[in-house]
């Protein structure tokens, strides 16, 4: 199974790209149409009416910078820490066991950490601009 390590910036590449278009298609519309109604579900759900402008910026521009694959780990951590507030404040009202109401924003949540800790990967912006650089001591090859 060694030859799906070569694979690994494709794979990459599927999971940013694929994340990107759902965050900006829900952020996108909070964006245009962050009004009154969004904002009430805000509030109902016992955050501030004005976390509708954060989300909103952080998911549509958040998903764009993921489908480019530029400054990937900052713009990952941020909406999987968005999706955890998420899950507590919103999707998780019926406990921790009831899964099915919350499933779809925790595998964004689980996605979007797998991006922040791995990185974008060789087929992205940032590989072009930053190369290795962005890379931790322990995960680069050691020279013997």
């Amino acid at each position: 199974m060694k030859f799906l390590n070569s694979l690994q910036p494709l794979g990459l590449l599927l999971l940013r790209a694929a994340l990107g278009v759902i965050f900006f298609t829900h952020g996108f519309p909070k964006l245009t149409h962050a009004g009154s109604g969004m904002q009430a579900m805000f509030v109902q759900h016992g955050l501030p009416a004005q976390l509708v402008y954060v989300a909103a910026v952080l998911e549509t521009f958040g998903g764009l910078l993921l489908v480019l694959g530029l400054f990937v780990r900052g713009a990952a951590l941020l909406l999987a820490i968005e999706m955890f507030v998420a899950i507590v404040k919103v999707h998780s009202v019926h406990g921790i066991m009831a899964v099915h109401e919350y499933e779809f924003p925790l595998a964004l949540c689980a996605a979007s950490l797998a991006l922040a800790t791995v990185g974008a990967g060789a087929a992205s912006v940032d590989h072009l601009l930053f190369g290795d650089a962005h890379r931790s001591r322990a995960a680069k090859p050691s020279k013997k």
